[in-house]
């Protein structure tokens, strides 16, 4: 029984991948993004420092563009390329010298992450813009955070650029028929680092 119930799951996993349509494009042989990683601050980023016991030295930073923050008592501090944990024992370490063991939380309020954690969106979108990736981000995340196509896009003709192996991919897709049509084939997993490319329709 054992046996058959294998048999049994198998199948239905088979079915069940052959119903939800996904697309060729969308099997490049790219990584699976890591379920559970951490975190990494990048430049844009809004922090808040908690430093237990002293409300004085607590505040929001963002970080700058150069990836330092500066607190209270504390300047020009990396934070870009680490996790908030990291970020917090260094806070620690830099504050030691003015405070008795101190004790600090970083809580990242909105995300922007490192350059290579983004998706940008560029050409004829609403609102064209860098977007950090969440996993399981598909591309209809991407539009409708994006306020969807302009009036002169050529949505169909769109092209997800994708490195792999250091090797830069191109994946087709139709924009236009996922969004208008429901052409769910057309909904592509996204990957960190993606750039969507939609072009301008030519009357």
């Amino acid at each position: 029984m054992k046996g058959f119930a294998g048999v049994i799951v198998a199948l239905a996993t088979l079915v069940a991948g052959c119903a939800g349509g996904v697309p060729a494009a969308d099997i490049t042989g790219a990584p699976e993004p890591a379920e559970a990683a951490d975190y990494i601050i990048g430049p844009g980023d809004s922090l808040s420092v908690f430093v237990w016991g002293h409300p004085d030295l607590t505040t929001d930073v963002v970080v700058r563009p150069d990836g330092d923050i500066s607190t209270p008592l504390v300047e020009d501090l990396t934070a870009a390329g680490k996790t908030p944990t990291k970020l917090a024992r260094d806070v620690e370490q830099a504050l030691a010298e003015y405070v008795r063991t101190p004790t600090v939380t970083v809580m990242v309020r909105n995300f922007v992450g490192e350059f290579q954690s983004q998706i940008r969106v560029v050409g004829q979108a609403t609102q064209p813009q860098s977007l950090p990736y969440r996993n399981g981000m598909t591309l209809l995340d991407v539009m409708i955070a994006v306020g969807g196509l302009s009036e002169f896009a050529a949505g169909n003709k769109a092209q997800v650029v994708r490195k792999v192996d250091g090797e830069e991919q191109v994946i087709r897709v139709r924009i236009n028929d996922l969004l208008n049509n429901g052409r769910m084939n057309q909904n592509i997993r996204m990957l960190p680092g993606d750039v969507l490319i939609i072009p301008e329709s030519f009357f």
